[in-house]
This record gives C-alpha cells, sequence and structure tokens, in this order.
C-alpha cells in the first residue's frame, strides 16, 4: 500500500516538476524571468543566446590610404613587386636609382616588408617630382683645385656609385670625373643623335646625377672619349678611318676602334654631346683621346684630311687637325660657362717627334683652346726612360720630371695643368697611401693645381686611406678649394722621399702603345692611356 502510493507520490512530483521547467523556459525566452544568479556567476554554464544577422548590411571597406604632399598612390597590379613598381617609378621621383626609391617606398609604407604586392594593394610612392630636373652648372675658375675620382658610366649610375661618391667626400674629395661616352662608343645616357645608336642608359636621368653630386657640394666632371669610338666604326664603317692597302676599314693592331679624326662628321658628332652635356648642368666636360691612333701599321692609315686638302701649301699634319676641332669644340662650349678639359700623353711633355707625328697632340697648340690640360703621369707607364728600369717605383723622379716639362712648355698660356695620378698597382710593388700621397704631393710643388685619380675598376681603397692624413697636413699636399671658396695657399713643405713598399695587388689597366716596325726611334717607349 506504501510502495503504490509512494510511486504515484513520485509519478506526480515528476510530471508536476517538468511543468514547472517548461513554464519557466517560456517566462524567460518572454524576457520575464532572470536567469538564477548561480548562472550569472558561472560563465562557463551553458547558455542559449540567440542573435540575429542582419541581411542589409555589409562589411565596412578599410580606411582608404592617402597620400601625402610629394607622393603618389600606386593601385597594384597583379605580378606586381616593390622593385618593379621602383623601377617604372623612377624618372618621376627625386631618386637616382631603383634600389635607393624601393628602400623609400617600404619606409613610407610603414616598413613595408616582402616583395612581392597584393594585387588591389595601395602603395605610397614618395618623392614625386613636379616635372623633370633642370640642373645649372656651378662655375669655378680654371685654376679651381679639383681632387677626383674616376667612375665609369656603369658605377656612376649605380647604389655603388653613390657609396664610393659620397665616401670620397667625407675623406675629403671635391670632384667626381664621370664616363658620359668611353672608348667602346656606347653612350650612357639619353642623347637624340642620329650617330648615338646602341645607348646603355646607365646614367638614367643626368640632371638628377649631376644634381646628386652638387648636394654633395661635387664639381660633376662629364668624360668623353673623343675619336677611339669602337661603336661608331662598326655601324658607320664610313667614319673610320680607312686603309691604303684595302680601302676597307683600317685596323689598330687587329682591332676596328678608330673614328677618322678629320672626319667632319665625326667631329661634329662629339662636339653635340659634349654641347649636350654642359647644358645638362655638369661643371667641366674633359675630353680623352682627343689624338690619332698611334699603334698600327701608320703608313696603312688614310684619312679624310690627306684628300681633302690636296693643294694645301705645305703637307698638312695631323698636329693642325687636332688643334683646329678644338678651336671650333672649344668656341661652341666655352660660351657655357663649362670648363674644357684634355686628356693628353704624360710622355708628350718629352715633344718627342715621333710621338707627336703619330698623336698629333701638340701641347702648345691644344693649351690655347681649353682650360685645363690633364697629362696622363702614371710613373708605371714611363717604359724605358731615363735609364730607370722600373719606373713604377719611381715616383719621384716621373711625377716630378713631367710636370716640370709640361709647366715649361705651357708657360704664360694659363692654362692649368692638373694631373692624372696612379690610383693602381701596376708594374709597381710599392703602391700604397704613401705612394697616393708622393704623387699628389710632388705635383703640387712642381706647380700642378689639383689631382685626378684613375683606377680602372673603380677601387680607391689607397686613396681613401692616404686623403685624411693629406688634409690634416693643411696646405702640404692641397690647399683645400671647395665650391665657392678658396682658402690662402700656405707656405711650401718640402717634399716627402720616403715610399712604403707593398704587396702588389690586381689592376685593369687598358693596353697602349706599342711601337710599330718601322719606328726603331719609338721602340723602346710605349704610350699608354688610362
Amino acid at each position: 500500500m506504501r510502495l503504490s502510493q509512494f510511486r504515484l507520490s513520485k509519478s506526480r512530483l515528476s510530471t508536476a516538476s517538468i511543468t514547472v521547467f517548461v513554464f519557466r523556459l517560456a517566462l524567460m525566452g518572454f524576457g520575464l524571468l532572470s536567469p538564477p544568479a548561480a548562472a550569472v556567476q558561472n560563465p562557463h554554464g551553458v547558455q542559449f543566446v540567440q542573435v540575429k544577422a542582419d541581411p542589409t548590411k555589409k562589411p565596412e571597406p578599410p580606411a582608404p590610404v592617402i597620400a601625402p604632399p610629394g607622393s603618389d598612390l600606386y593601385l597594384a597590379q597583379r605580378g606586381d613587386s616593390i622593385p618593379s613598381v621602383a623601377r617604372k617609378y623612377l624618372k618621376r621621383t627625386k631618386y637616382l636609382t631603383s634600389t635607393e626609391l624601393a628602400g623609400a617606398i617600404r619606409d613610407a609604407n610603414h616598413n613595408r616588408q616582402g616583395v612581392f604586392l597584393k594585387s588591389g594593394e595601395q602603395i605610397i610612392i614618395p618623392g614625386i617630382l613636379e616635372g623633370p630636373i633642370v640642373e645649372k652648372s656651378v662655375p669655378v675658375a680654371r685654376d679651381f683645385e679639383v681632387r677626383a675620382i674616376y667612375l665609369t658610366g656603369v658605377m656612376a649610375g649605380s647604389d655603388h656609385g653613390m657609396r664610393i661618391i659620397r665616401h670620397w667626400r667625407e675623406v675629403g674629395g671635391n670632384a667626381v670625373v664621370f664616363d658620359i661616352k668611353d672608348s667602346d662608343g656606347i653612350v650612357n645616357i639619353a642623347f637624340d643623335h642620329p650617330l648615338a645608336t646602341g645607348q646603355r642608359h646607365y646614367i638614367s636621368d643626368l640632371p638628377k646625377l649631376i644634381r646628386f653630386l652638387h648636394s654633395e657640394n661635387m664639381h660633376a666632371i662629364a668624360r668623353i672619349a673623343i675619336f677611339r669610338d669602337e661603336h661608331l666604326v662598326t655601324t658607320h664603317p664610313e667614319l673610320a678611318v680607312k686603309s691604303h692597302r684595302t680601302g676597307e676599314s683600317w685596323r689598330e693592331n687587329g682591332k676596328l676602334v678608330w673614328t677618322d679624326p678629320s672626319n667632319p662628321k665625326v667631329q661634329d658628332y662629339d662636339i653635340a654631346l659634349a654641347k649636350f652635356v654642359a647644358q645638362a648642368g655638369v661643371d667641366e666636360v674633359q675630353f680623352d683621346y682627343v689624338r690619332f691612333p698611334a699603334e698600327g701599321d701608320q703608313k696603312d692609315a688614310a684619312f679624310n684630311y690627306q684628300t681633302e686638302h690636296p693643294d694645301h701649301p705645305t703637307k698638312m699634319q695631323r698636329s693642325e687637325v687636332i688643334a683646329n676641332f678644338l678651336d671650333r669644340a672649344y668656341t661652341q662650349i666655352h660660351p657655357t660657362g663649362v670648363l674644357l678639359s684634355l686628356d693628353v700623353f704624360g710622355v708628350m711633355a718629352w715633344q718627342r717627334p715621333v710621338d707627336l707625328s703619330h698623336t698629333g697632340q701638340d701641347i702648345v697648340a691644344m693649351a690655347k683652346h681649353c682650360d685645363v690640360l690633364s697629362p696622363m703621369i702614371y710613373p708605371s707607364h714611363f717604359f724605358g726612360m731615363d735609364g730607370i728600369a722600373h719606373p713604377g717605383d719611381a715616383p719621384e723622379h716621373f711625377i716630378g720630371e713631367s710636370m716640370d716639362r709640361f709647366m715649361l712648355i705651357t708657360k704664360d698660356s694659363g692654362v692649368v695643368i692638373r694631373p692624372w695620378l696612379q690610383a693602381f698597382a701596376w708594374r709597381t710593388k710599392t703602391y700604397s697611401p704613401k705612394y697616393v700621397e708622393v704623387q699628389i704631393e710632388v705635383a703640387k710643388q712642381k706647380g700642378g693645381i689639383g689631382f685626378l685619380f684613375w683606377n680602372a675598376n673603380n677601387d680607391y681603397s689607397k686613396p681613401y686611406t692616404a686623403m685624411p692624413e693629406m688634409r690634416a697636413a693643411k696646405g702640404r699636399y692641397f690647399r683645400g678649394d671647395e665650391v665657392g671658396v678658396k682658402p690662402e695657399s700656405p707656405a711650401a713643405t718640402p717634399i716627402g722621399s720616403a715610399v712604403a713598399p707593398v704587396s702588389p695587388s690586381n689592376a685593369t689597366v687598358e693596353t697602349g702603345l706599342s711601337p710599330s716596325s718601322s719606328d726603331s726611334a719609338h721602340h723602346a717607349q710605349k704610350i699608354w692611356r688610362h
């Protein structure tokens, strides 16, 4: 009896409990009953939350990127990368190289990492110019003391070249010579001329490079190889030196490299290029290879002047052709306010008839049509001269003797002698920072104003080391001219004589002049350019 009653009571209780539970759920669903405190205090308890989606609401788009003044906004396309965008925009920016611009793009976009861009990604391009850069030359007197190094066109337009320029400035340099056209004939800038084919724009924007040099307070010197032009001879054989024997283009020791220096079209082309770079803002135009070929079979070489002037009262000389060309060039370049300098063989200071008849470099005549003469007086290149077996190890003698002779030849002409000096270890065991110092000191004491350092590989580690010590010497090695400032020249200091020996290092030096079989007087001497 009790068991049956108990089971019935339990059944009724369960039914009542279920009914109450369902009723409480209904009240909670309508918000009429709050959950018990225990449920609130237990965040891990199971709770049923109803979320209603709004089908009309769209995700908010990302905030738009706003380009600051002087910048542009680029919308990335599929396959774009930061380097490719930098190359695309380079000419429109103040930056000199695409690598430099790529770094600036990363900085402008919150230190953007990675290389590739997402399609549709907005990228800020900094340094946008309002228009093409127009740079003006910074005039200096012809006796401005230049302290320069040489850079190839490839190097001048590169990031490494920029680092070289900045470092040269830091150690005391104030000028850079850079190639516009070397003897390969390739023009390194954009130049609109029918003969300027096969260009390689290693210097993508010449006024921009010049502005960079000016911003570093540097004197900008544009070097142009004049009559040794391999590309022009190949593409326009009618402009080459001719062979008497075959009537075809004449070759210098098997090499097809020389245009005819007496051909008016060749002369006009080089003058046009010189005027173009002068108007682009360089401070000085430098002519190299302003001469006739001096190697090879000279008797087989036929030139335009020999046929164009058959009735010349006296047989026209190569030196006269060179002087007439320089007269025309200087007349057109000088009014721009840009200096004109000429590279000449160091051995021309000895004024040997065979050298003059081959090269046409009459120093007295050339001095009348330029502002600066730069003899290439690398000690290592004076083979067999003055009875010295190893001329490369006698920088004092050959720098001093060369300068004495050049100063005497050009006396009262007003031309400045600014020598090319040796910055390579070829044919010498003593090349070192001290070797550099000796050359500069002797050249200065002998009347030279400034100097140019040549290294075909653009390696100036020894001059870098020597320059701070020379600068600290306050006038012993150089005056220290800067653009716009010319300090007083201090009293002369005795020339040091010691040259510390060091182990030789590799250096690239181009081959120069070798004697022809018919010139016995010339046999003991080779003439070299850089």
